[in-house]
């Protein structure tokens, strides 16, 4: 098993780096994912669910994602939601 060090996955501020979120996707729609910096996670808008982000490492495990509340999705849609991770090609 190889390990990565948690700086490859951060660059300056915390944020993870450009290279790896070229291919960070959400696992179950393979959509683009945003960070989310008040909640320190990785979200899927298109089916409403949060990836943590534990020690730099973004956990994108099914089982490990959280459902958004109703509140969370409409601040979204209001555009008060952080910058996205994935750009769109």
């Amino acid at each position: 098993m190889v390990r990565a060090s948690p700086a490859l996955l951060l660059r300056e501020g915390g944020n993870i780096c450009k290279a790896l979120s070229d291919f960070l996707v959400c696992p179950l729609s393979k959509q683009p994912l945003r960070r989310c910096q008040d909640s320190q996670s990785l979200i899927s808008d298109t089916i409403g669910v949060s990836f943590p982000i534990i020690d730099g490492i973004p956990c994108l495990v099914p089982k490990d994602g959280k459902l958004l509340e109703d509140q969370d999705i409409s601040r979204v849609e209001n555009g008060a939601h952080s910058s996205v991770v994935h750009s769109e090609r």
